[in-house]
């Protein structure tokens, strides 16, 4: 494949796909500027691989795929975890008026991605994908590398689970 042909597919990749990736990173890692750097090495690793891509799923859903895999990689890498510990320290002497922590909260308070965050991240990915990036169950399975079935389940628990998550929520406000 020439160089040529590879850029024009990048680029094609990049502007159908880049935000709603860059959307579904940022469900797992909680950090536009982290879900950025994830989706752009998704980008490298699909230029890179760009030839051994034998189409046997949309391209969409192979980007997806790559995405997921970094996220769940970023999650459970040393680095992450040493950071949200350092964050988690740091927030016990912020003090909860500070007008920083104010905006970040106020930003968050997103019903959805409230609801999604409380969820556990197998139930969050399956919901995302199915209700805001509109994959069917068959994607998602390949998206996911599970079967039809674990998708389902996952999509009826996860439904469970954040009925219950919204009505504690609910009884907590009354």
């Amino acid at each position: 494949m020439e160089k040529e042909e590879r850029n024009r597919l990048l680029q094609l990749a990049m502007d159908l796909h880049g935000k709603y990736l860059v959307r579904l990173a940022y469900t797992y890692v909680k950090d536009e500027a982290k879900a950025e750097d994830l989706v752009q090495e998704a980008f490298i690793q699909y230029y890179i691989h760009l030839e051994n891509f034998e189409a046997r799923s949309s391209v969409k859903t192979y980007l997806y795929r790559i995405t997921v895999n970094l996220c769940h990689n970023h999650l459970k890498s040393w680095s992450h975890r040493k950071l949200e510990w350092t964050e988690t320290i740091s927030n016990w002497f912020v003090s909860k008026d500070n007008p920083e922590q104010v905006a970040i909260n106020n930003e968050t308070s997103d019903e959805v991605n409230t609801l999604l965050a409380a969820l556990s991240p197998k139930y969050r990915e399956v919901l995302w994908l199915y209700y805001m990036e509109d994959f069917s169950i068959q994607e998602i399975s390949e998206i996911l590398e599970c079967s039809v079935n674990t998708v389902k389940t996952r999509l009826a628990r996860g439904r469970h689970s954040a009925k219950t998550t919204f009505e504690e929520g609910m009884l907590d406000e009354n």
